[in-house]
């Protein structure tokens, strides 16, 4: 839910804050302990290999990528989740499988990672507040979990809850959401190669404002799809509710799709603000990924079903 300002600009108009901070090179000299320090001790990962997956495209710097965030339950502001973050606490972490499974289980964040081989994914990320980012994620396929899971046959979507404690998350108040958030896939786009559980980026463990311990990263679709801080996935036969179609269905639909034909009911989502730089750039069909996923949608009016 983008904050209304008292100014008549367009939230989608202005300029974040990583950007200009851009320009001095902050970025990648004096601000980078900073960002360190507000997420926490970060840990480097290693044994992961580069995917052909990956775009070629500059990658966004690491301390904007974690000091300019959705994450609601820690601050409505972009910078406050880098700050109010800073202690989550994301160890011990488990994740609840339940629904249409063979077996209901709970399985632990090790035993999580051993599911398949890390891979670093450089996937864009577009909100549909109107800016982009591209980030080095570290993960493996959202597949591989699926697979373990044994989903019934009658199993058509995944539902994603993520982790809720209002003591950890006094922000939350100010949100107005219903939490714990709950976001969903059909099961085909979850088991698209593209779709991965992610636990790291640049190298390092995932920082708690992008959704430690582990998040879902689904690049073609806009980024509130892809929740953060997983504690719950469940496999059920009918389209489940998400957070954003109960809280605002006309400007958040159950697709999702990144569809420059399709302006926001407030702002036009033709053009995008990458952040780290000044002026916009055309909005790409399923954000550039419409050669590996169109096919998915297939019949279905992409105009209608946002």
């Amino acid at each position: 839910m983008p904050k209304q300002n008292s100014v008549s600009l367009p939230y989608s108009e202005v300029t974040p804050k990583a950007a200009y901070l851009s320009r001095r090179d902050l970025i990648k000299t004096a601000a980078l302990p900073l960002a360190a320090f507000q997420a926490g001790a970060a840990t480097k990962l290693s044994g992961y290999k580069k995917s052909g997956f990956s775009t070629s495209e500059k990658q966004t710097p690491y301390n904007a990528i974690t000091t300019y965030n959705n994450y609601y339950e820690f601050g409505l502001d972009k910078d406050m989740p880098a700050v109010n973050a800073r202690n989550f606490k994301t160890s011990p972490w488990t994740i609840r499988i339940d629904g249409e499974v063979a077996k209901e289980k709970t399985i632990d964040f090790d035993a999580l990672m051993k599911l398949a081989p890390l891979e670093e994914r450089v996937y864009r990320l577009r909100c549909v507040e109107g800016w982009s980012m591209v980030v080095p994620w570290i993960g493996f396929p959202l597949s591989a979990l699926i697979k373990a899971a044994e989903p019934a046959s009658k199993a058509k979507f995944v539902q994603f809850e993520t982790y809720f404690d209002l003591k950890q998350m006094p922000e939350a108040r100010y949100a107005g959401l219903p939490f714990p958030y709950i976001e969903a896939l059909r099961m085909d786009e979850a088991m698209h190669p593209l779709t991965i559980l992610s636990a790291g980026l640049y190298g390092e463990t995932m920082p708690n404002q992008n959704g430690a311990p582990v998040r879902l990263v689904v690049p073609w679709k806009y980024g509130f799809k892809s929740v953060k801080s997983i504690a719950r996935i469940r496999f059920t036969e009918k389209k489940p509710l998400t957070t954003w179609t109960i809280a605002n269905p006309r400007e958040y639909g159950f697709q999702a799709n990144v569809n420059p034909e399709v302006d926001h009911p407030r702002w036009s989502q033709a053009r995008e603000r990458r952040i780290g730089e000044f002026g916009k750039r055309d909005t790409l069909k399923f954000n550039g990924y419409a050669d590996q996923v169109a096919s998915l949608y297939g019949g279905l009016d992409l105009r209608k079903n946002y």
